[in-house]
């Protein structure tokens, strides 16, 4: 049990069997590259991603090494292609589908979805379109380029962002993860520094309306039978902000899973992130950050392609309080994977 996580109730548990392991794993017939490590902001925590995966893998007797994204990376796949290849990249490597797109002019199958439905997930304000458009519910938000900032009038340009949105806001960049960069602005005047700080990790700043409540991250998985929800986990950072420091340090942070709803709120938030996560083009795994406000309505906030794997990451404590096995769910994935290239 990792400190500061509540123990699920059994009635809580996943509604599915636990996955069977393909028979190619017992026999020794697959496999597997786990790419981790990148030049990402999120480098370290993608080598911690990448190092449980490896474990997990190995514990059901996969095959299985850890790559970094490299310039050796693809003669080796062109010369002695894996079976599959587990991405545990984060960041713009792992999930801006520039890599993907490689593994597949190098027709290397991978878990996760395909590089078109990567590029939408990862640039925030063209999946929050997407959002919005299916009917999804997601905060009001306005994107701003660095460029665009400056050249507008920086004090202008802040005044009619607060006059729109209102007051408090979330400050984040419009592409990256793990917190890096994102800030919570409850007066005007510490506006300017969460840009300045924003802008730090990317070239443009989504603004977004703050909604309080609670924050819960839903894993979604497709193990054969279509796409479902993971028991939801609810965050509470001891600052109350979750922010790099709350994510990775031991003790910063509580995680409640599942997550303290009832049950027709955690219904609607299962429901929820099943439909960002299609809305999306979204297969195998993805997880779906949410708020959900204090009349229980859930509210998308960003959907992550390649979710973080360490022993505080949020999948895994999902796939553990659905009571499944780690390792076999991620064989699954890999069996999905391998499946679509035959």
């Amino acid at each position: 049990m990792i400190p500061g996580m509540s123990t699920p109730s059994a009635a809580s548990r996943f509604p599915t069997d636990q996955p069977q392991l393909p028979r190619a794993y017992v026999t020794g017939e697959l496999r597997v590259v786990v790419l981790a490590g990148g030049l990402s902001y999120e480098r370290d925590v993608s080598l911690r991603s990448g190092r449980r995966v490896l474990d997990a893998l190995r514990t059901i007797g996969v095959e299985v090494e850890l790559r970094d994204a490299d310039n050796a990376l693809l003669p080796s796949l062109l010369v002695d292609p894996p079976d599959a290849v587990v991405i545990a990249l984060h960041g713009a490597t792992g999930e801006d589908g520039s890599l993907r797109g490689v593994l597949d002019l190098c027709d290397v199958p991978y878990v996760g979805c395909d590089a078109r439905s990567s590029r939408l997930a990862w640039d925030k304000p063209s999946a929050k379109t997407v959002l919005r458009e299916a009917g999804i519910p997601t905060p009001d938000w306005v994107a701003l380029p660095h460029d665009r900032f400056s050249e507008l009038g920086a004090v202008a340009v802040l005044e009619r962002i607060s006059d729109r949105l209102g007051l408090p806001l979330m400050v984040k960049p419009a592409q990256g993860g793990s917190g890096l960069g994102a800030a919570v602005v409850r007066d005007a005047a510490s506006l300017p520094a969460a840009m300045v700080g924003c802008f730090a990790y990317d070239s443009t700043a989504l603004v977004e309306r703050y909604v309080p409540g609670m924050d819960v991250a839903v894993s979604v998985v497709d193990l054969g039978n279509g796409p479902q929800a993971l028991p939801a986990v609810e965050i509470v950072p001891r600052n109350g902000v979750y922010d790099y420091a709350a994510r990775y340090t031991a003790g910063l942070t509580t995680w409640h899973a599942p997550a303290r709803l009832s049950a027709t709120v955690a219904a609607k938030v299962a429901d929820t992130a099943l439909a960002a996560h299609n809305a999306l083009g979204l297969r195998d795994l993805s997880r779906v950050d949410l708020i959900v406000d204090g009349d229980g309505r859930p509210h998308v906030l960003e959907v992550n392609v390649s979710p973080g794997m360490t022993e505080t990451s949020l999948l895994p404590l999902a796939v553990q309080a659905a009571g499944l096995d780690f390792g076999k769910l991620l064989g699954s994935l890999v069996a999905r994977a391998v499946g679509r290239q035959s």
